[in-house]
């Protein structure tokens, strides 16, 4: 993080000890207090910096009150549009291949180039036909270097994709789709995109109801919802893709060879779905630089960190940490997450919020 971010005080000091999390004790590492960095009348959920501490945004088109999709943090705590204000400008009308509609998630990849990962399904309204697309852009010159456009039959009319981890080394696009349930492999060289793993459970909500801050989480009509393959995560060897539904409590994970692999049937790429573990509900999923995957734990407003085979531990908790969202992490080996308060509604009553804290090793 650049030096003239904003850094406010702490909100909470707490220090965990993750027993059991490292294979020598004495190594595990203390977790700084969770510390809060920015704050917005908008709601946010997808977060991205860069190798240098800029630190990028996204607001999803949900409701009208969304002036931009895309966002660069400034050292005032302010946010510009980014790469430019005409791409993040939208109403029916606008070429939506052109413009930003609904942008859900951000994220650098390990090359430094940021991602944009547009879904182009306002209010879950339906896909805007034309809208769907991945940018690749050069947080340097602001440059869209590549654009990968999403149709039939990768998508649907209610396809919501959600996350995306990129492999630039071996050259794939990762994505998941929350509201039809699937995961999306595109080859970057080419283009080409598969829908997979779409009759399988493992992308699919597992129908539960999720208790926040001491409620049963619902939509307005008091129905309650239902969101399949959310969060994402690429391990550091680019070897395993591990994925969860939103409104389910199991971590899952796949080789990706068998992503890549166009050979393999739906059966039998069904068969090589690996269950990981009972993680709780989780919307984001990190591996951070420690080699630990984190998750945003939205049931207990809190981060937790997994290892296969042992219980989840929380690593940092607090009230003011409501629905944890999306994680992003600094060149200093800080990690930063949102706080998206989806359970809140449209007017959750409190600014929304990023905050980072700092594993201590």
């Amino acid at each position: 993080m650049k030096a003239t971010l904003p850094r406010l005080t702490a909100l909470v000091a707490l220090a965990v000890t993750l027993s059991g999390c490292a294979s020598t004790p004495a190594r595990t590492p203390v977790f700084s207090p969770l510390t809060e960095v920015a704050r917005s009348e908008r709601q946010w959920t997808g977060i991205a910096m860069t190798r240098d501490g800029r630190l990028f945004v996204n607001y999803p088109r949900w409701s009208d009150q969304v002036p931009f999709s895309v966002g660069e943090l400034q050292p005032d705590g302010s946010v510009l549009p980014y790469p430019d204000p005409e791409m993040n400008r939208w109403e029916p009308g606008l070429d939506p291949a052109t413009h930003l509609v609904c942008v859900q998630s951000v994220v650098v990849d390990e090359w430094g180039f940021l991602w944009i990962l547009d879904p182009a399904n306002p209010k879950f309204q339906g896909v805007v036909p034309g809208g769907p697309k991945l940018l690749k852009v050069d947080p340097g010159s602001g440059r869209v270097l590549q654009t990968i456009r999403y149709a039939a039959p990768v998508i649907d009319g209610n396809s919501y994709l959600n996350d995306v981890r990129i492999d630039p080394v071996r050259r794939v696009a990762y994505l998941t789709d929350s509201g039809s349930g699937a995961l999306v492999v595109t080859d970057l060289v080419s283009g080409v995109s598969r829908r997979l793993l779409a009759s399988d459970p493992s992308t699919h909500s597992e129908r539960v109801t999720l208790v926040i801050e001491g409620r049963p989480w619902r939509r307005p009509d008091g129905s309650l919802p239902s969101v399949h393959a959310d969060g994402i995560a690429l391990d550091s060897k680019g070897e395993y893709l591990y994925y969860q539904a939103l409104t389910g409590r199991t971590l899952y994970r796949i080789p990706t060879s068998s992503l890549r692999d166009p050979q393999l049937s739906a059966a039998e790429l069904s068969a090589k779905v690996e269950r990981v573990g009972d993680t709780g509900a989780a919307d984001g999923l990190w591996f951070g630089s420690d080699g630990r995957l984190y998750l945003s734990a939205i049931e207990e407003n809190a981060v937790k960190v997994f290892v296969p085979g042992q219980k989840p531990e929380i690593v940092v908790q607090s009230p003011e940490l409501d629905w944890p969202d999306s994680f992003a992490q600094g060149p200093d080996g800080s990690i930063f997450v949102t706080a998206s308060q989806i359970n809140r509604g449209p007017n959750p009553g409190t600014p929304y919020r990023i905050f980072r804290f700092r594993p201590n090793r």
